[in-house]
């Protein structure tokens, strides 16, 4: 069992969003800390008359000072509490029932499943884990050893290289972590699709698990079949392999990684498609769309699935910007009646302030836009209502006119 190393006693006043059970506790609410807490360590958390508040662990470097585990103040945070809240988000990913049509999707999602700062992805026969915080990095042992107990997997990847781990203090790591190391290559089906996805060097954990639902609402028959798709920040093909799978006449794929449209290509030929009249195209996603704009190319859909724009609360009207200019050069593209699939994964970025900038984007472009369903993360990747940063990924799709 990990001990109790220090008590934080909050300001006056300071207490509501501890009790409202939202996980984080800022710096600028503690008004005193008896103890010497190191980071990673185990502390209460105290109301300014020192009634308990709730149990969470430390982390000096960060402004997010504490993450909060428990508000039961018998609870013990120990390998039997490591152990049931695995257990716990093993139990809901079972009841989605995802495979065997899919073998590739999130285990744990940090704060939304109990456990700030660690996410678990399965991917077949492997698990990929992120440590984000202090505190999971002082139990990563405890909890490798739970994923083992509890999954069997063939082996576990540490990814620990997200750029918020220096937010912590913590430095950036890239290691098989447990068991066998995957092929460079490991092959994944997701709702039948074959996906071959790096666990060591891909993107985030090897593949974008959070589109699932998306890929398949947006490339629905009635939206694709027949017609050509633009498929903007491609990675390794996703939501173009769905269209292919679903008749679309041509795709082009752009991405700023050449190697990733190469395993686009491969993870076409993989699912038995000859399709010669498709495109790869590496390069700047701006620069590509102000060409296709310049020489009067149109597309019957685009899709934008960009990178976070906005990483702090000083990059959202730069993020802004950008998503504005992006969505513009889009909405050129379109003819009458097309459909345009776009998204935002910036947690600091509102459903409602997205949703702003594309009515921004549609104005400048001159056309009008209807949207037509609004798209969030898959299931595997709940949201805590107490916890309303987990809500991070939306998307519109829109016909245009």
């Amino acid at each position: 069992m990990s001990p109790i190393t220090a008590q934080l006693i909050l300001k006056p006043k300071r207490e509501k969003s501890v009790l409202n059970r939202h996980p984080w506790l800022f710096s600028g609410a503690i008004g005193r800390v008896d103890g010497e807490p190191q980071p990673g360590d185990l502390v209460q958390v105290l109301a300014s008359n020192g009634r308990f508040l709730a149990t969470g662990y430390f982390n000096p470097h960060s402004q997010i000072r504490v993450r909060l585990l428990s508000w039961d103040v018998d609870e013990q945070i120990d390998e039997d509490f490591w152990h049931g809240r695995l257990q716990q988000a093993n139990r809901h990913r079972q009841r989605l029932k995802l495979e065997p049509a899919t073998t590739a999707y999130r285990l744990v999602n940090a704060e939304a499943d109990g456990l700030p700062g660690l996410i678990v992805d399965k991917y077949d026969d492997f698990l990929v884990i992120q440590s984000l915080t202090a505190g999971v990095e002082a139990h990563k042992e405890i909890i490798l050893a739970a994923l083992n107990e509890i999954w069997q997997p063939k082996g576990i990847m540490e990814r620990s290289d997200a750029d918020v781990r220096a937010k912590e203090g913590l430095p950036k790591i890239s290691r098989v972590a447990s068991g066998e190391s995957p092929p460079e290559t490991l092959v994944i089906q997701e709702n039948g699709i074959q996906f071959g996805v790096n666990l060591l060097h891909g993107h985030k954990s090897g593949f974008y698990l959070d589109q699932r639902e998306n890929r398949t609402a947006v490339t629905h028959p009635h939206h694709v079949a027949n017609k050509t798709m633009l498929n903007v920040f491609a990675y390794t093909g996703g939501f173009g392999l769905y269209a292919i799978a679903n008749g679309a006449a041509q795709v082009t794929h752009v991405d700023s990684s050449y190697d990733a449209l190469v395993l686009a290509e491969q993870n076409v030929g993989r699912n038995g498609w000859k399709r010669p009249q498709d495109e790869y195209l590496a390069g700047d996603a701006f620069d590509i769309l102000r060409h296709y704009r310049d020489t009067d190319q149109t597309f019957d859909m685009i899709v934008l699935d960009p990178p976070k724009f906005a990483h702090s609360q000083r990059d959202i009207e730069r993020a802004c910007r950008g998503y504005k200019d992006l969505n513009w050069l889009a909405l050129r593209l379109l003819p009458p009646g097309g459909l345009l699939a776009t998204f935002s994964c910036s947690g600091l970025i509102s459903t409602e302030l997205f949703q702003k900038v594309l009515f921004g984007a549609a104005v400048d472009a001159r056309r009008q836009v209807q949207v037509i369903q609004t798209l969030t993360q898959g299931p595997d990747h709940p949201v805590l209502l107490t916890f309303p940063e987990s809500a991070y990924l939306k998307g519109f799709l829109c016909r245009v006119w």
